[in-house]
């Protein structure tokens, strides 16, 4: 990532669990909306995502172009300078298969919607690092090109699309696009947990009807549906063991009816209780369950501070979830809470990402930048 936020140039390595901590302010959640923009991309998004964030003027880096030795040492104060180089932000990501990289900028001064940043290189290609001999689509300005499946040559397939357009919504074609329509399908698959509301007015607090959900909403109103379809298409007994690790002799039963609710069983009571009655943490956790137990496993999935309203007691229980379901799809979480950073790390192999501000950047000194190319302008 390079000049969102406070991340002004920020590369990590990410392993099939990853959990990405630091204090307050030191650019976890930026990092985060980061990873959301770029599925962001792949949904047509972008662009309306940023301009909600109050657009460039708002997202930029708001440091100087580069932080000298001198500064750094002391000598001289933190200022401004003339700018050398264009007004970017440019995000990217790359795995064993494929990589994506888009880089934004000024939209042009006649531009009717001046909050838009506009959309000015985009580049998809195979492997890790981006050359010139792996690239298979790219976009420059309104012209978008695909390396046609036949010979390997270059074709023009869009010459005007508009600078909130992106390629990657816009471009799979049906020739010589399949590589772009994949990855433009596995992007819209991640997915991102930081909603989970567990307030009395809680989506997930209302009733809803029971109908197959193999994936858990965003903000965890089909917590009993896809509760049910974990019992009946997915792993029943890691649902049932989850939930008694976390509450012994406790089970949970899905009502009759299609408009049945959830019901949680726990030793002692004479009747079940609904999420109505609920606490707050053993919602988060049955939500938290609901999602990590997803029937249809994402490429990657990111949880941002997922221990909300848990008690401590209950980190190593979400701690046996998240290694478990890394086992099925790669997973972000973003977390200050030492409790379940350590049970993470006692009960498996675990990859640590600590955020650290410097002179107002985000930097992470411990761990190895990859390699990265951006694409040209």
């Amino acid at each position: 990532m390079s000049g969102y936020r406070s991340l002004r140039d920020l590369g990590v390595s990410l392993g099939s669990l990853t959990v990405v901590t630091g204090a307050n302010g030191s650019g976890k959640t930026s990092l985060y909306r980061s990873l959301r923009l770029l599925s962001e991309a792949a949904q047509g998004r972008l662009v309306a995502t940023l301009a909600a964030e109050g657009g460039l003027s708002s997202t930029l880096w708001a440091g100087p172009e580069a932080i000298g030795r001198s500064v750094r040492t002391g000598l001289h104060p933190v200022q401004g300078t003339a700018r050398k180089a264009p007004v970017t932000l440019r995000m990217g990501f790359s795995g064993d298969d494929y990589g994506y990289a888009i880089d934004l900028g000024l939209p042009v001064p006649s531009y009717p919607f001046p909050l838009d940043p506009a959309i000015k290189v985009e580049a998809m290609w195979t492997g890790e690092l981006l050359g010139r001999t792996n690239l298979f689509a790219e976009r420059r300005g309104p012209l978008v090109q695909l390396r046609r499946a036949r010979d390997g040559t270059w074709r023009d397939v869009m010459t005007n699309l508009s600078p909130f357009d992106s390629m990657v919504t816009h471009c799979a074609d049906p020739e010589d696009g399949a590589e772009l329509f994949n990855a433009r399908e596995r992007m819209r698959n991640w997915r991102f947990y930081d909603a989970l509301r567990t307030d009395p007015d809680a989506p997930a607090r209302r009733p809803g009807v029971i109908t197959y959900t193999p994936v858990l909403s965003g903000d965890g109103a089909d917590l009993s549906a896809a509760i049910a379809t974990i019992h009946a298409i997915g792993d029943a007994a890691a649902l049932e063991e989850a939930v008694d690790q976390a509450f012994p002799g406790s089970r949970l039963e899905i009502g009759p009816g299609d408009r049945g609710g959830l019901l949680l069983h726990q030793h002692g009571l004479l009747r079940p209780l609904g999420p109505a009655e609920f606490s707050d943490g053993t919602l988060r956790y049955l939500l938290l369950v609901a999602a990590l137990l997803s029937p249809r496993p994402p490429e990657l999935m990111v949880l941002n501070e997922p221990e909300g309203s848990l008690h401590p007691s209950l980190m190593r229980s979400l701690a046996r979830l998240l290694l478990a379901a890394s086992r099925r799809c790669q997973i972000i979480v973003v977390s200050h809470n030492e409790a379940l950073i350590g049970a993470l790390h006692s009960e498996g192999d675990v990859a640590a990402v600590r955020l650290h501000k410097d002179f107002g950047e985000t930097v992470a000194p411990d761990v190895e930048t990859p390699r990265w190319v951006w694409p040209k302008r």
